[in-house]
């Protein structure tokens, strides 16, 4: 039977809920047990995928296609555990799954009420596609005291009286301020944080303390003594220099030797840091560096590209050098500063994203990377406007553009019409924008003997897809008599997936997401050789 830790979160929002789940799971999966873990969020959209990247941060996807909140990404990462749909799920969601059954009359009669009805939902949530997992953690989005929050908490309350006290272990997150003023460190937030979860029946095992210093003896038994928690269940998690610390800092705390002991567990073997403390080091101290230029929309919020700068990261570590990232906002790029803006620069990433807003920006760093020979990595909509660039200035179709952004009779890009998955088909639409894209995981065919190819030693690949505009593949002779080979191409020959310029020591264009199966502890080859080029044109540069 699987045992539930669920993880809250009080005081404040953003305090790493997330990344301290990522982290217990990859600790218990050290000491050899299997695990879930699920994120429960309190807004009424029915999933993040319309929501802006200023509100939310980016849209996470899975391999089964669903768009889900950015700290599945940071599982994944941790963990090496492919998240599924059943893995995430939001109030939006549940109302509308409830009312559904409503209109249904599958509640015979019965007046629909957010208890039971709303609660059941999401206990059913919890426990769904739950097979020989030995834990589930259960991250409940939001902070304790917030009005939307209540139906996860009162569900989880009454889940664990249903399943057992002996098999369901609370956590709860807080910020432990430190006031520079009085030089203190103040436990009062913490106290009243606690005392909110307990007025609605829930009583947490573990208090994990969110601090930017260590918390001395003495208020972490003033925590002890106010919260109702034994001193050993304080756990301390000071401010790290880097995420992948996480792991190291929690283990060092003993987090999950708290979590084993409290369901009367023994460890089935010893923990293996080793990995995390070799990247630490590697992230931390290594004076190799690389800039590598991201031009985006979204540059100034960190979040809006998270699995990206990661993957990057990754690609960093896969080649034994830090990353160095310049975050260009692509609406203020002027085509007569590129020069200055990309000074040192090695390698430039145009991002995915949405909407003309910032694309001439973005098409004259283009420009700029394959006049000049820097290695160029264009991810789904950067991909899209390499096409719309090299349509304009090697083609010589100087209105070229995509449909998205209007209707033209030069639309080198456009809405797709069909797709097929599983050997169903599934057509296009710009009309409702929820959940109709081709999301998820797709096949994609390689040219042999092309760059891509060598890359990913393979000929065949499968990678994650968010999109509606593909390139036309009307297009393609042209393209290819000019040097921009179409090196990937869907099944049935139909949509094309990966673009690949002759005569560029690096310069690629994927319409699929790799970030999104990149780990810490196994680079995605494509950033991996994305870095590697970025590597050796700063040696160059660096010669010249």
């Amino acid at each position: 039977m699987a045992r539930y830790i669920f993880v809250t979160g009080g005081v404040v929002s953003s305090l790493g809920k997330g990344l301290s789940s990522a982290s217990l799971a990859y600790l218990l999966q050290s000491r050899g047990y299997k695990v879930r873990i699920r994120k429960l969020d309190p807004y009424l959209n029915v999933d993040p995928g319309t929501m802006s990247p200023f509100q939310h941060g980016e849209v996470f996807v899975t391999d089964d296609g669903a768009e889900t909140d950015l700290d599945l990404g940071h599982y994944e990462r941790f963990s090496g555990i492919s998240a599924k749909k059943s893995d995430n799920i939001t109030t939006g969601k549940i109302y509308s799954d409830v009312i559904k059954r409503e209109r249904q009359g599958k509640y015979l009669g019965k007046t629909v009420q957010v208890i039971p009805h709303i609660t059941n939902r999401i206990k059913e949530f919890i426990k769904h596609d739950v097979a020989k997992e030995d834990f589930v953690i259960c991250e409940i989005g939001g902070t304790v005291g917030d009005i939307e929050s209540l139906p996860f908490l009162e569900a989880i309350r009454q889940f664990s009286n249903e399943t057992g006290r002996k098999n369901t272990l609370f956590i709860h997150l807080t910020l432990v301020p430190y006031m520079k003023a009085s030089d203190e460190i103040k436990t009062k937030p913490t106290q009243h944080s606690v005392k909110e979860l307990r007025s609605i029946g829930i009583q947490p095992d573990i208090i994990i303390c969110r601090s930017e210093r260590s918390i001395p003896l003495d208020q972490r038994k003033k925590i002890s003594l106010f919260c109702n928690v034994s001193i050993e269940d304080v756990i301390e998690t000071v401010d790290v220099k880097t995420i992948y610390e996480a792991p190291i800092s929690f283990n060092k705390e003993k987090l999950d030797e708290r979590v084993l002991k409290f369901f009367k567990i023994k460890t089935r073997k010893k923990v293996n840091l080793n990995p995390w403390k070799k990247i630490t080091n590697l992230v931390l101290n290594n004076k190799n560096k690389v800039n590598i230029a991201v031009i985006g929309k979204y540059v100034e919020l960190k979040d809006a590209y998270k699995s990206l700068d990661e993957a990057l990261t990754h690609g960093g570590i896969a080649n034994n050098l830090k990353v160095n990232l310049v975050r260009i906002e692509s609406d203020y790029l002027n085509p007569k500063d590129i020069k200055n803006k990309l000074i040192g620069v090695s390698g430039i990433l145009i991002p995915g994203g949405f909407g003309k807003r910032g694309t001439e920006g973005k098409i004259a760093a283009i420009t700029y990377a394959r006049n000049h020979n820097v290695p160029f990595l264009g991810i789904c909509f950067g991909m899209q406007m390499a096409v719309i660039e090299f349509a304009r200035n090697r083609l010589n179709i100087k209105k070229a553009t995509s449909s998205e952004f209007g209707p033209s009779k030069a639309s080198v890009v456009g809405l797709m019409s069909e797709w097929i998955k599983d050997g169903k088909k599934f057509k296009g639409t710009d009309k409702d924008l929820g959940g109709t894209m081709r999301l998820g995981s797709y096949e994609a065919k390689l040219k042999k003997g092309s760059l891509i190819s060598k890359i990913y030693n393979s000929i065949k690949i499968n990678e994650r897809h968010r999109h509606r505009y593909e390139v036309n593949i009307n297009f393609k002779d042209k393209f290819e008599k000019k040097g921009m080979i179409f090196s990937g191409l869907s099944p049935d020959l139909k949509l094309p997936e990966i673009i690949e310029l002759q005569n560029h020591p690096w310069f690629i264009g994927v319409q699929f997401h790799p970030e999104f199966k990149s780990r810490p502890l196994a680079p995605h080859p494509l950033f991996s050789a994305f870095i590697k080029a970025a590597k050796t044109k700063s040696k160059k540069n660096a010669k010249s």
